[in-house]
């Protein structure tokens, strides 16, 4: 924080200094001095002046304290909640929260490093009992999953963009469960906060990177349906890549680079069994091996038959995308 802090004041600082430049040269007798000192400064003074202001806002949005109060919550942590936990997070949580890819979560990723812009670090926190959550109540971490935001309440660059909010609270409370049921991890060497950059503060400030807004998330029977495939789309982040309506990506997704997804109505001329197959191979019906390092069909092969179905079931009911 320290750092972007005096970088914008430098840029500030400088800004001034072209500010009084272009004073000097609108004031100056000869018109070869005065008019291309005044168009040069003064269109440097405005740039510089729109990047101060930007960042400035950016900055207050990553270091200010927000997120609505923490509810109090006891999560009952029975078998089935765990289980269910275990399963959640093995699909969408092993990707960020581990550097191998496998339970538990010890966190120890620098997430920044898959950005292909310089937006800081960003390292993945350690959520076994041996890591910081140890210390949180389930309100404050139902709260992270809620609105990305720490226990002090300043948002987490990742989590406050995450599709996990998407998690209806039945799922939130197992996951929670989950976390607070594996073995402890110690980390000996205590990782960093996230560091966003100064560019990402920019960036934020000019609304090409958001934060997004706590949801609300209706609870769906579990069952091979089209609603419940809805549901499934939401959290697992599908209209990233695919497009709002599934019909086709565009190559970024909040102002970051992302795969181009295809249109998923390609699913609607194949039976659940070709779905399921290539969901759990990586190979369509057609023969094309998909590519996990962009379509990850890996971790959606854990889901689990029903869970597929319904995905299929929702595919299948998509109607025509909007041209």
């Amino acid at each position: 924080m320290i750092g972007n802090l005096l970088t914008w004041l430098v840029i500030v600082v400088v800004t001034v200094v072209f500010g009084w430049l272009t004073w000097r040269a609108w004031r100056a007798k000869r018109w070869f001095v005065k008019w291309p000192g005044v168009v040069l400064s003064g269109l440097l003074t405005l740039v510089l002046a729109a990047v101060s202001v930007t960042a400035a806002i950016g900055l207050y949005t990553f270091y200010a304290p927000r997120g609505s109060p923490v509810e109090a919550l006891q999560v009952a942590g029975t078998p089935e909640q765990i289980a269910r936990g275990e399963h959640l997070a093995r699909i969408e949580c092993v990707g960020c929260h581990t550097t191998n890819g496998e339970l538990p979560l010890s966190g120890g990723r620098n997430l920044a490093e898959e950005i292909p812009i310089p937006l800081g670090d960003f390292y993945s926190i350690n959520l076994t009992p041996g890591g910081p959550l140890k210390d949180w109540s389930d309100g404050e971490i139902m709260r992270v999953l809620n609105e990305g935001v720490d226990r002090d309440g300043r948002p987490l660059v990742v989590m406050s963009a995450n599709t996990v909010r998407y998690f209806n609270a039945d799922d939130k409370q197992a996951l929670i469960a989950y976390l607070r049921s594996q073995p402890a991890v110690d980390n000996p060497t205590p990782l960093p906060a996230d560091q966003p950059s100064l560019l990402a503060a920019v960036m934020l400030g000019a609304g090409q990177i958001k934060f997004q807004p706590p949801v609300t998330v209706e609870i769906v029977p579990k069952g091979a349906t089209a609603a419940y495939g809805e549901y499934i789309v939401s959290w697992r982040g599908c209209r990233m890549c695919h497009g709002p309506e599934l019909g086709g990506g565009t190559g970024t997704s909040n102002g970051i680079e992302v795969p181009v997804g295809p249109n998923l109505r390609v699913v609607q001329g194949w039976t659940v069994e070709q779905f399921v197959t290539t969901l759990r191979t990586g190979v369509d019906p057609s023969g094309h091996a998909l590519d996990n390092t962009k379509m990850p069909w890996k971790e959606i092969g854990l889901l689990d038959d029903e869970e597929l179905g319904a995905l299929y079931a929702y595919f299948k009911a998509l109607p025509p995308a909007q041209p």
